[in-house]
């Protein structure tokens, strides 16, 4: 069994206060949820009008699918509307 956990650095585009991030980052969680079956969370800069830190974590039992898998999170959160990605880091257990 492998897992794979994926550190994502964000900006969040024209976040005028916590609301406003909350709204982006709620959406770009669930889209992928609902689109890679990864859990998701914000880790850190949880106060930060326009910067979020997230992790998203992915189990698999080929780590060269894990690797492909969020290889595609990474692209997808790339093209992400509202959302810059600023720096990203992959680590394998």
């Amino acid at each position: 069994m492998k897992l794979g956990i994926l550190h994502l650095d964000l900006m969040i585009d024209g976040a005028n206060s916590l609301k406003a991030k909350r709204t982006v980052l709620k959406s770009f969680k669930d889209r992928l949820t609902n689109n890679f079956n990864v859990s998701v969370a914000e880790v850190d800069n949880n106060d930060k009008w326009q910067r979020a830190s997230v992790a998203v974590a992915m189990v698999s039992n080929d780590g060269a699918h894990l690797d492909g898998a969020l290889s595609k999170v990474i692209q997808f959160t790339d093209r992400f509307h509202g959302i810059t990605l600023l720096d990203h880091e992959t680590e394998m257990i």
